[in-house]
């Protein structure tokens, strides 16, 4: 079926759009297959609002005598009013959106269809590879390397190709641990420390269940991550009861007296999926409660229980990060699957230890290799955002999660990171709506088997051409090799007003600000350049 096909009204004159920051606008409504586009018609102004209906998360429509009203709720909290002249063209409207914006197909979906004039399809897509992330670590080729056991995706459909494993294990023993490991998500190396030489592996859950099956293999990998070491830890993602029930479905957790010598085990309790996502819809909504009411505010900011999940998370990156920075062991950290809460500690963990990981680039490298190549179910997770009325399924804001704790650490060490606030919006804005392929599919598989690669740009590759670059970079950026260890302390923990409160009036006079601040820094820089060079020559 074509995209016109479920457009009955493409076009409607003197339409009203009523949006946050902006006073009402009278002007003419377009409809096509990915965008709606409001044109402002009013004389000297030439504004237009370009929406991409992927972005849109529910509407609501109201009819009034013989016109309606189309109220839009989008994916990255703005809300939208039209105000249509006609019954039947807002109906007409209403339907389309509610059609185009909820397309299953991948092959559909605007990032095939996008092709700026800057960028080309012939270019390398990513940043990075197994491959290339293992040849640029020549410390780990003595004990390390590069199996390609799961080259068909056979034995694990989340993993790519290409893994980094330790030598001492033949691509044999890989198989059968996969068969141990939730979702094949055997034992595999996101992260050496080159400080000391320990490392991160992440996994999915071992399947021991209610019998408490075990799986020599898998002992024995985990014997060879510690090699050089007293003892190693395994770092579950899930608390004690949940990996308790777990085993009630096949599921469970290492027995230390089988793992020994990693004789350590540590349980949190991340929370993610349904729970997650219910947090979410609680924050969101008190965010938009127009009461003024400060006991009522803070009252559902507490029962959302979202800064909870972001302190959570922060902790046990920063017992992941203790584990190998100052105690000097390596590290297995799972959940169930491995797929989310294992790949937002995991990343965290990179973020608090490797100055590397801080840079513009390296950051987005990070993401690249801990979310896209590594199996985070994007299409899944993103789905839905805050306010669609569907029953949940598979949703989750884990990305966003991870988003909102980076920025944690942005706020509390400024200098440190190389990247701005806007990069952080950006991304989370990327996940749920892009013109761009890198967040499309669940799996490095699913994007090979429907051409994302050759078909779609690269979004952190487009975040890397120069204007980008310098409107995503902190200017105020100082490196530096040390350990970064944000404060979790609730006080320490603040609402991201940059994303939850982006569209009310006071947050966009902050964002001036702070812009204006970036500004003069930027020129403080340029001048004192410019003084530096004047010396020497």
């Amino acid at each position: 079926m074509e995209f016109s096909d479920h457009i009955k009204t493409a076009n409607v004159e003197d339409v009203v759009l009523r949006q946050p920051l902006h006073p009402p606008s009278r002007g003419t409504l377009c409809i096509t297959g990915h965008h709606l586009l409001f044109s402002d018609r009013e004389e000297g102004s030439s504004r237009q609002v370009l929406l991409l209906l992927r972005n849109i998360d529910a509407i609501e429509k109201r009819i009034s005598g013989s016109s309606g009203t189309i109220t839009i709720k989008c994916k990255d909290l703005r809300v939208l009013h039209l105000d249509i002249p006609g019954m039947e063209q807002c109906l007409n409207i209403a339907r389309s959106i509610e059609t185009l914006s909820c397309l299953d197909s991948v092959s559909e979906m605007y990032p095939f269809f996008y092709r700026p004039p800057d960028l080309s399809l012939h270019s390398q897509w990513g940043l990075s590879s197994p491959e290339k992330h293992y040849s640029q670590i020549k410390e780990l080729h003595d004990k390390w390397r590069l199996s390609t056991v799961n080259s068909d995706y056979s034995l694990c459909p989340s993993y790519p190709p290409a893994v980094i494993v330790p030598k001492s294990t033949d691509d044999d023993l890989l198989k059968k641990v996969a068969n141990f490991r939730q979702g094949g998500r055997f034992p595999v190396l996101c992260y050496y420390h080159r400080k000391n030489g320990m490392v991160i592996m992440r996994s999915g859950q071992p399947l021991t269940g209610a019998n408490r099956k075990r799986c020599r293999e898998d002992e024995h990998l985990l014997q060879a991550m510690i090699d050089g070491s007293d003892k190693g830890y395994i770092i579950d993602t899930r608390s004690s009861q949940q990996a308790q029930q777990a085993r009630m479905t096949g599921g469970g957790f290492e027995s230390k007296s089988s793992y020994s010598p990693v004789e350590e085990t540590a349980q949190t309790d991340g929370k993610v999926g349904k729970a997650l996502q219910e947090s979410l819809i609680k924050l969101v909504e008190a965010c938009g409660d127009e009461s003024h009411n400060m006991d009522r505010w803070l009252s559902k900011l507490e029962n959302s229980k979202w800064l909870s999940h972001v302190q959570t998370a922060l902790s046990t990156a920063g017992l992941l990060a203790e584990c190998v920075e100052r105690d000097g062991h390596s590290v297995l950290v799972h959940g169930s699957e491995g797929t989310d809460s294992t790949l937002l500690i995991s990343t965290l963990a990179q973020l608090i230890m490797d100055p590397c990981c801080r840079t513009l680039e390296g950051f987005l490298a990070l993401l690249e290799r801990e979310w896209v190549q590594a199996g985070h179910p994007f299409q899944q997770r993103c789905a839905r955002s805050a306010y669609s009325h569907a029953r949940l399924q598979q949703e989750s804001p884990v990305f966003l999660l991870m988003l909102d704790c980076v920025w944690q650490v942005w706020r509390q060490f400024p200098l440190a990171l190389g990247f701005s606030e806007a990069l952080l919006l950006r991304l989370a804005n990327e996940a749920y709506a892009s013109d761009y392929g890198t967040f499309l599919c669940n799996s490095h598989q699913e994007r090979c088997a429907l051409g994302v690669t050759e078909n779609t740009h690269c979004l952190f590759q487009a975040l890397l051409r120069p204007v980008e670059r310098d409107y995503y970079s902190n200017p105020l950026y100082e490196p530096t090799e040390l350990a970064i260890w944000p404060s979790v302390h609730p006080q320490s923990l603040q609402l991201w007003r940059g994303f939850f409160l982006r569209w009310t009036e006071q947050t966009r006079q902050l964002e001036e600000a702070q812009e204006e601040i970036r500004n003069m820094v930027i020129e403080w820089g340029k001048l004192a350049l410019s003084d530096t060079l004047s010396m020497n020559t």
